[in-house]
């Protein structure tokens, strides 16, 4: 039965170990944190939608039907709309608020959980439960107004550790299958923490949409269908960039199968030097790391972390770190921890 109001919630999320592994069939290891994006909706009459950014105070309004491009948060809007009404669960009339207090272009997947929210909102005023939704089509829905709408051509990764994270566990997915398989993640006196290092990125404007390109081109030359399936041996054979980018694909897989076993031993310091050799190879093979991260980066280690790297696509956003027992974290860090998943939220 359609509602007259609805309300969803959609977390960000940290990915622990696995970047630019999910578009090449790797291995991943995020989780879902606190912050996140919440969309409030009131079915109307009218056959538009009515949209609030609170944290911009800017307004969109279109038509149901209007498939006009837009930029920045009404991309999206857009975008979810027309999707859903693609794929069967067309919404109707609404005026929704946008709230939430994940900033912005610092690499803890705002985008995601804004496209998260807004499909659990609206198919929600349509009388469809968020635990009614397919949550691997919802991801895959949300992908495409990445890609399609905001022209931004990311992995599934962002997508399912929103829809999927759980409290005090990280997910393992596996991107050639989409399997996923919760993880512990006992952190006892550690500490997790990400500092935006004061760079915005925007994944369709980056070179983001370039590293996916280059690992495309190496998976052709390598005659495999994913990057990941490559042999190693066989990786040498490529010209630069190519082999770079390929070996951070097929080492970054390792780490995630390294960290996994190490949240199994509950061996954290272990975990913390995973993070400082990802970072590493983000740096120096995927070449998507910046000055002003590497500044931030740098200070979280002389801060005393134990384990540092940059998270998200690259090119600006934040970095997380890893701070053992008794040693307290830079002033402003954001303290962060597994928490549960996108859902609607109660009358």
């Amino acid at each position: 039965m359609a509602r007259d109001r609805a309300a969803a919630f959609a977390p960000g999320r940290v990915n622990l170990i696995g970047e630019h592994t999910d578009y090449n069939g790797g291995l991943a290891l995020p989780f879902s944190i606190a912050q996140g994006v919440t969309v409030r909706g009131q079915r109307s009459d009218e056959p538009c939608i009515s949209a609030h950014a609170e944290d911009l105070d800017e307004h969109d309004r279109f038509a149901l039907e209007d498939r006009s491009p837009a930029r920045g948060w009404r991309a999206f809007v857009r975008g979810v709309v027309a999707e859903l009404g693609a794929a069967g669960l067309a919404p109707g009339g609404a005026r929704l608020q946008i709230g939430g207090d994940l900033p912005r272009g610092a690499g803890l997947s705002s985008s995601a959980a804004l496209e998260v929210a807004l499909c659990l909102t609206l198919t929600a005023l349509r009388g469809r439960d968020g635990a009614e939704l397919d949550r691997l089509q919802v991801a895959q829905l949300c992908s495409r107004v990445e890609s399609e709408w905001v022209g931004a051509r990311t992995g599934l990764l962002d997508q399912l550790a929103s829809l999927f994270g759980e409290p005090d566990a990280a997910l393992l997915i596996d991107f050639a299958t989409l399997a996923i398989e919760p993880v512990p993640l006992r952190l006892g006196g550690w500490q997790l923490v990400v500092v935006d290092s004061g760079e915005r990125h925007a994944h369709a404007s980056s070179g983001y949409n370039e590293r996916r390109s280059e690992c495309e081109q190496a998976s052709r030359l390598l005659g495999v269908r994913l990057l990941a399936e490559a042999q190693a041996e066989e990786v040498g054979r490529l010209a630069e960039p190519l082999r770079s980018r390929a070996r951070h694909v097929l080492g970054e897989s390792l780490r995630v199968e390294e960290a996994v076993a190490a949240l199994r031993a509950d061996d954290l310091q272990a975990l913390a030097a995973l993070l400082n050799a990802s970072h590493a190879s983000l740096r120096d093979c995927y070449e998507v790391s910046t000055p002003a991260m590497e500044r931030t980066v740098r200070g979280l280690l002389e801060a005393g972390a134990a384990g540092a790297r940059m998270i998200g696509g690259g090119f600006g956003g934040s970095a997380l770190a890893a701070f053992a027992p008794g040693i307290e974290p830079p002033a402003g860090a954001l303290y962060v921890r597994p928490g549960d998943g996108a859902h609607v939220l109660g009358d």
